[in-house]
């Protein structure tokens, strides 16, 4: 949101008319949600081949040592406090159904819960940017040119402040600092962009 919010506010101060805001800002969001899901992609994407190559490992050194490997798992068990003889059959048993899913759980910590899943990161990342940058749109489509600046800004900090203050709460923080940081933040990017968009928009009279 502070990226789109500030490419335009930016591009406002500059003078320019709404209909010409309207496309630099949906343009800003296209490329900003296309830029977080193609690098979330390749982050998660990269994770998960280092994920399907510890699996491939684990699966040969299942095949050529599995006496080593099974000592393994029951060393893992003996350290989570089970008892060395229960621990032992516990890792036969679980080796007996499952060897390399049980391997891959307990001594590489993959799961198909936690699995990197590339393609679905790539869309969360760009529908939660997407889903942010709306708002500057919506009030490009809603405010009035002669105040657009000061009322975008003052409602994009305040959305931010809302937004931080939701994220930390949902995340077990106290709302009010996260809250501030995003909105000072927020303010001093809306407001460099704004001092430059003003810089070019002046010089262009000249």
């Amino acid at each position: 949101m502070i990226s789109v919010s500030s490419l335009v506010i930016g591009v406002a101060a500059a003078s320019v008319d709404m209909h010409a805001l309207l496309v630099t800002g949906v343009a800003g969001l296209v490329a900003g949600a296309m830029s977080m899901a193609a690098g979330e992609y390749v982050s998660v994407k990269s994770q998960s081949d280092l994920e399907n190559a510890d699996l491939a490992r684990e699966k040969k050194e299942l095949a050529e040592t599995p006496e080593f490997e099974l000592q393994e798992l029951t060393d893992i068990y003996i350290q989570r406090g089970v008892e060395p003889d229960l621990a032992r059959k516990v890792a036969k048993q679980m080796t007996a159904k499952d060897a390399l899913g049980v391997h891959a759980r307990e001594e590489l910590g993959i799961s198909d819960l936690t699995t990197a899943k590339p393609l679905q990161a790539a869309l969360a990342s760009a529908g939660a940017f997407s889903g942010g940058a709306a708002f500057p749109l919506l009030f490009i489509l809603f405010l009035p040119e002669a105040v657009f600046v000061p009322a975008a800004s003052v409602l994009c900090i305040a959305l931010l402040g809302l937004l931080g203050a939701v994220a930390a709460y949902a995340g077990g923080a106290l709302p009010l600092k996260p809250a501030l940081r995003i909105m000072f933040w927020g303010a001093a990017a809306m407001g460099f962009t704004a001092l430059i968009g003003s810089f070019f928009g002046v010089s262009a009279e000249f």
